[in-house]
């Protein structure tokens, strides 16, 4: 085995920080950037750094919705137990079988998954922020049915890029269900805590779980750096304005997935 560089404690912590300020800045926990430098600048293999980006997405997306119940309280949330049930029922299986398909794919494969879907998200960032105030898209069953669709295959890219999905998840619930944006970003953490979990269970039975207790103190000290960032990020929302904000973090996110997709 190659050994890998560890830039240490004080690296982790201010990496994750950084992260987190920008990933609270728009109202995300910061997994699809921490995942770039899990693998280019502390030298993880794919599926590994996939399981440590699920570990302490975990932890910053548990700490999120206590941090935003005064704006958005817990009643709200449960009053709109509809859609998240809706979306659950796709994002389940879809977890569960994006886990097992991840840890089944070659490395340099996954490589190129992680690289391909990077891009993605970049894309989701320019063009499906700024749509709240509209009406729903559908209704009925239609929007039943969509729901579950959107679901599984958000289940599946969280789970092949261990985060929580909120990038993915805000959009599709301000235009499917017509939420304000507050409350979305709220409703997308009821869906994506149950949601990462499963794909946690499923990770759990590959050999490369192994990382999570031997990089321990590792994904704690990063996670921490983490949730301050993204408690400091939402203070500092609103001050950048997004027509600068965005097309930056989408830049940042290409950027990655080019040196993503030439990881050997």
């Amino acid at each position: 085995m190659i050994e890998r560089v560890r830039q240490g404690m004080p690296a982790a912590f201010a990496g994750g920080g950084a992260i987190g300020l920008l990933g609270g800045m728009i109202g995300l926990g910061g997994a699809e950037f921490r995942l770039p430098l899990l693998i280019g600048a502390f030298g993880f293999p794919a599926l590994e750094a996939v399981i440590l980006n699920k570990a302490m997405s975990l932890v910053v997306v548990a700490s999120a919705l206590p941090f935003r119940s005064q704006t958005v309280p817990f009643v709200e949330v449960g009053a709109n137990w509809l859609v998240v049930a809706n979306l659950l029922c796709g994002s389940l299986a879809g977890a569960w079988l994006g886990a097992g398909w991840a840890t089944r794919l070659r490395s340099e494969t996954l490589y190129k998954v992680i690289a391909v879907m990077l891009v993605g998200i970049a894309g989701v960032l320019l063009l499906g922020h700024g749509s709240e105030g509209a009406p729903a898209v559908l209704s009925g069953a239609a929007q039943v049915a969509a729901g579950v669709a959107v679901g599984f295959l958000i289940g599946v890219v969280a789970a092949v890029l261990g985060v929580a999905g909120g990038e993915l998840l805000i959009p599709t619930i301000v235009l499917l269900y017509g939420a304000d944006i507050k409350l979305a970003g709220s409703l997308s953490l009821a869906v994506s805590l149950p949601t990462m979990l499963i794909a946690f269970a499923r990770y759990s039975r590959d050999g490369s779980f192994a990382v999570i207790r031997r990089e321990r103190s590792f994904a704690l000290t990063m996670a921490a750096g983490s949730v301050a960032g993204a408690f400091a990020g939402g203070y500092l929302l609103g001050l950048v304005p997004g027509a600068i904000l965005l097309p930056l973090l989408a830049t940042i996110l290409l950027v990655s997935a080019w040196k993503v997709w030439r990881h050997q």
